[in-house]
C-alpha cells in the first residue's frame, strides 16, 4: 500500500457526504470518520439539533482531542467526513495542514430544499456555504490547491469521477467504491436514525438528479440568493474527469 493520506471531506448537510464516506468506507484500505467535530460544535454553540443528547454523549466535546486524532498516525489511508458549518471560533484549523483537504458541493437550490424537509428555521451559516468558501481561501493563501468536486458530477457519472478524484488524491481507483451493503456503516454517527434514512437504503450512488426545485418560501430564496455566487465561485475550480 502507498504511505497512508488523511482525507478530510467538506461540505455542507445534505451534499452527498454520507454516500461519498460509504463509497470510501467500501475500500479495504481505509478507515472512515463521520463528522468528528459535532458533538463539540454542539456543546459550544448550544443548538437544538435532533438526537442532540446522543450526540453529544457520542463524541468527544473537546475540539484539540479531536483534532490531534485526526492527524495521528494510522495504518490504513483516513477519510473524514466533515461539515463546514463545524468550524466555528474556537475550533481549531492548524490540523488541516496535515492533511488533504477535498471541498464537495452541491447547488444550493437543492441543499437548502432537502435540508428544510428535516430541520426548520435555518439560515445561511446552517448549510455551510460561506464556510465552505472561507476554508477554501485559507487553504490557497497557505499554498494549497483544495480539490472542489460537484456531488450533481458524481451522481451524474460516478466511476469517471471517482476515477479523476484518486487520480488527483494520488490513489489508485478501486471499483468497490462503487457499492456499499444497504443498511448503513459502522462508522455511522448517533444522528443517523434521522438523516441516513435514504443512504441506508441504497446501495450505490443515485442517479442524475431532476429538475431544480422551485423554494416556494421568500426566506429560502433569500438563502439561494445568497448562496448562489458561492456555488458559482467554487464550481468554476471544481475537478472535472
Amino acid at each position: 500500500m502507498t504511505k497512508p493520506v488523511k482525507i478530510a471531506m467538506w461540505s455542507g448537510p445534505r451534499n452527498l457526504s454520507t454516500a461519498m464516506m460509504y463509497s470510501f468506507g467500501a475500500r479495504a484500505d481505509f478507515d472512515v470518520v463521520d463528522e468528528p467535530f459535532y458533538a463539540a460544535y454542539l456543546a459550544a454553540t448550544g443548538l437544538d439539533h435532533p438526537m442532540r443528547a446522543d450526540v453529544l454523549a457520542s463524541q468527544p466535546q473537546d475540539a484539540a482531542e479531536v483534532a490531534r486524532g485526526l492527524v495521528a498516525p494510522r495504518a490504513k489511508h483516513h477519510y473524514q467526513k466533515h461539515m463546514c458549518q463545524h468550524m466555528i471560533a474556537g475550533i481549531p484549523r492548524d490540523w488541516m495542514n496535515s492533511v488533504t483537504n477535498v471541498f464537495l458541493i452541491r447547488h444550493p437550490a437543492r441543499v437548502i430544499a432537502s435540508f428544510g424537509a428535516k430541520y426548520s428555521g435555518f439560515g445561511l451559516a446552517d448549510i455551510g456555504f460561506s464556510q465552505q468558501i472561507e476554508l477554501v481561501e485559507q487553504r490557497r493563501a497557505a499554498g494549497e490547491e483544495p480539490i472542489i468536486i460537484d456531488s450533481a458530477d458524481i451522481r451524474a457519472s460516478p466511476e469517471a469521477m471517482l476515477r479523476a478524484l484518486c487520480t488527483a488524491l494520488g490513489l489508485p481507483f478501486d471499483p468497490a467504491m462503487l457499492s456499499w451493503p444497504a443498511g448503513g456503516h459502522p462508522a455511522d454517527g448517533a444522528w443517523a436514525p434521522h438523516w441516513y434514512g435514504a443512504v441506508h437504503r441504497s446501495t450505490g450512488f443515485a442517479g442524475p438528479e431532476g429538475a431544480l426545485q422551485d423554494l416556494e418560501e421568500a426566506g429560502q430564496r433569500r438563502l439561494l440568493d445568497a448562496a448562489m455566487p458561492i456555488y458559482e465561485r467554487l464550481t468554476a475550480i471544481k475537478l472535472t474527469p
